[in-house]
């Protein structure tokens, strides 16, 4: 449709230039200004874009970018998935242009780009219900509180069953699916549910969440967590379980994450770009389509959107990058 209108007013153009050159009104240099008057919204741009970071994050830009290329295809939109520190250490690297991160940045982080020199800005993006989940035919778990999953994921030396955690429930060893070390969601769920404890042995670790889910759903034992978005798109194979903070059991919805009601899982996603990248006119136009249609594409992978005049912030502060 974009293309159609496109051909549509080159058509215009061109028939308004000819009438123009036949009635003898116009000069050399009237017609070159009027060959400059397209604005830059319509300019055709090229250049490269390296995006890598948190697999939570990477499916909102890989649909951004996706939609972005069809309106720029000479614009090559390059999105890794390698987990928000190993995306981190290749934007400290000077690797890629942004850093998609399920956590805010470290202050060691901060630190190693003011030694290498490069300066970054911070955008908001959506907001995630990181989801626990078990397998369909697990039908014992109805809900779990924060206290039984600290108890259940917190190493004690000893191997976990499923009566362990609450009384009535089957003496089956619990088989633990987790994001691997550099993903930010591990790096949360270390913060609000482990407390910086260290995870009980033996979990099956990946910074791809599809192999979680895999797992999960391949085995009645399981257990894992990962972005909300995953868990939508893989429900008819997994079962979500709601938690209890204190106020009853709440399941992870967009209503929930979006109102903080399921707490303490619910977190906002970013992605850090270079500010020195920002001045390049791709990138900027990159920017300025990824916070202008973020939470529509948001909210069609699976997670949730943020208020509209948080967008229009964001916009606000890249036009000052600019």
């Amino acid at each position: 449709m974009k293309k159609f209108k496109f051909l549509a007013l080159s058509a215009v153009m061109s028939t308004l230039l000819a009438v123009t050159a036949a009635c003898g009104n116009g000069t050399e240099g009237d017609n070159e200004n009027t060959d400059s008057g397209t604005g830059t919204e319509n300019a055709q741009l090229s250049g490269d874009i390296n995006i890598d970071g948190s697999s939570t994050v990477y499916p909102i830009m890989e649909a951004v970018a996706e939609e972005y290329q069809m309106e720029q295809p000479d614009v090559k939109v390059s999105v890794g998935f390698s987990g928000t520190g190993g995306g981190f250490e290749k934007f400290i690297a000077g690797q890629t242009d942004m850093a998609n991160a399920s956590r805010p940045i470290k202050d060691e982080e901060k630190a190693q780009l003011e030694e290498k020199g490069i300066e970054f800005t911070e955008f908001k993006l959506a907001n995630d219900g990181l989801s626990v989940v078990v397998n369909p035919d697990n039908d014992w778990v109805d809900n779990l509180t924060v206290e039984e999953l600290k108890k259940m994921w917190v190493n004690d030396g000893t191997t976990k069953k499923w009566s362990d955690i609450r009384e009535g429930w089957p003496e089956e060893e619990i088989k633990f699916y987790s994001p691997g070390t550099d993903s930010g969601t591990y790096d949360y769920w270390n913060e609000v549910i482990l407390e910086d404890e260290e995870m009980v042995q033996g979990a099956t670790q990946s910074e791809d969440d599809n192999v979680l889910v895999q797992g999960v759903g391949n085995d009645k034992n399981a257990i894992g967590f990962f972005g909300y978005a995953y868990y939508v798109e893989n429900k008819d194979s997994l079962k979500v379980v709601p938690i209890d903070n204190g106020e009853g059991p709440v399941e992870p919805t967009n209503e929930t994450v979006e109102s903080g009601e399921y707490a303490p899982l619910s977190r906002p996603l970013f992605t850090y770009v270079s500010n020195e990248a920002v001045k390049e006119e791709h990138v900027y136009d990159y920017m300025t389509y990824l916070l202008e249609n973020a939470g529509a594409l948001s909210e069609d992978v699976g997670y949730v959107s943020l208020p509209e005049e948080d967008y229009t912030a964001g916009l606000e502060t890249l036009e000052g990058l600019k």
